[in-house]
């Protein structure tokens, strides 16, 4: 199994949010996404939403608003090292198991997530053994951009006090565009081989 992982010197680049960290209780912040979302509604774009990790993608999915938007849900059902079960099934057009160590993005997640976006089906993926988190970043970059369409990536901040500033609890939104998607490939150039 081949796969790419980020160096210990490294790890600091990786601990800070991608996009736009919307801060506080779950409650506050989706309704802060909500808001959000509907300014880019109003100004005539079509949305779509991939949401990486279980508690974000249960509170879009509960969430009557936010629940039509969603295009993909990565999860892997833990939430902080912890089991966690939600039936998210139903809600799906397709499921897709995956294997992806902690630590680490697998290559073959770069072509599996290319299929499930080209598909416009809407799908759960589900990593069965390892880890979610890492996939964010092939995700951001396998999004294809098209005109009058916004496309969002959304997961779940954990506060992390142990960096130079901070960084409180909260939901991330990474509006891809042009800019994220270089960044995410320097991210991605900067990890290792394993």
């Amino acid at each position: 199994m081949e796969g790419l992982r980020i160096p210990n010197e490294e790890r600091q680049k990786f601990s800070h949010p991608l996009g736009k960290l919307f801060s506080g209780t779950r409650e506050e912040t989706l309704s802060e996404v909500e808001t959000f979302l509907k300014e880019y509604l109003s100004a005539g774009f079509s949305l779509n939403v991939y949401s990486v990790g279980d508690i974000v993608t249960m509170d879009f999915i509960n969430n009557n608003f936010l629940k039509k938007f969603i295009k993909l849900s990565i999860i892997d059902e833990k939430t902080q090292r912890k089991i966690i079960r939600i039936s998210f099934e139903d809600f799906f057009e397709e499921v897709y198991e995956f294997i992806n160590p902690q630590g680490i993005i697998r290559k073959e997640s770069f072509d599996l997530l290319n299929k499930i976006i080209g598909s416009n089906k809407r799908t759960l993926l589900k990593i069965i053994e390892g880890e979610e988190d890492l996939l964010v970043l092939p995700l951001v970059r396998e999004i294809i951009l098209k005109e009058g369409t916004k496309n969002f990536v959304v997961y779940g901040q954990p506060p992390i006090t142990d960096a130079k500033e901070p960084i409180p609890e909260g939901i991330v939104i990474i509006d891809i565009d042009p800019m994220i998607k270089e960044k995410v490939d320097k991210l991605i150039k900067i990890m290792v081989q394993c």
